[in-house]
């Protein structure tokens, strides 16, 4: 029942009770990203949601597109702006991600969707994390987060689809806001939402 009905009643309205007061923030700091950052406010991207349907996830933009003398893009470290920084490590680059959960793309807790073309890549078990909605944060997240290797967030991934339930959520609530509060974070690519989990994915 919980995860048929309730989980998804439960972050429509957490979603609308921080959205209506985060907004004038979020206003803000797209006022600031439209000066300062060159009119680019927004990153967009296409991710694999729930039983791998696209969809596009919203964060405000942290790094710049600066690029070198052929036009290659310059490094992550390098485009990362220090406004870009101070919205990571407040986690307020995620605040766009509450429309996501508003148009029902997201949950709050989930397994984090990667990147639409490392679909062909997952083992059949390792599949099984997109049979429960994606998640601003997930049990991998809270629980070592790139301390981990690959094969252990996706056994904690697919662990959190076949262990959903209230209190699992609620656990990986407090841990999140814990880490968020204490700035226990990392830094990951707009593009890539960490480093490449699978050889060649990119080929």
């Amino acid at each position: 029942m919980y995860r048929l009905i309730f989980k998804h009643f439960l972050d429509y309205l957490l979603a609308i009770v921080i959205f209506l007061p985060a907004l004038p923030v979020m206003t803000l700091i797209a006022i600031l990203l439209y000066i300062f950052n060159h009119k680019n406010v927004f990153f967009i991207q296409q991710r694999p949601g729930y039983k791998e349907k696209p969809f596009h996830i919203y964060k405000f933009k942290t790094m710049n597109d600066a690029t070198s003398s052929d036009g290659a893009l310059l490094s992550d470290d390098e485009r990362l702006t220090t406004f870009g920084k101070f919205l990571r490590a407040t986690s307020l680059d995620e605040l766009p991600q509450l429309i996501n959960i508003l148009k029902g793309d997201l949950s709050f807790i989930g397994p984090r969707p990667l990147l639409m073309e490392y679909l062909d890549h997952y083992t059949n078990e390792q599949n099984r994390r997109h049979q429960a909605k994606p998640g601003i944060t997930g049990l991998a997240q809270v629980s070592g987060r790139n301390q981990l290797s690959w094969d252990e967030r996706f056994k904690l991934d697919v662990y959190y689809v076949e262990n959903l339930s209230f209190g699992l959520d609620l656990r990986i609530i407090f841990k999140t806001v814990a880490k968020v509060i204490s700035r226990d974070g990392v830094t990951v690519s707009e593009n890539q939402v960490s480093p490449q989990p699978f050889k060649g994915s990119d080929s």
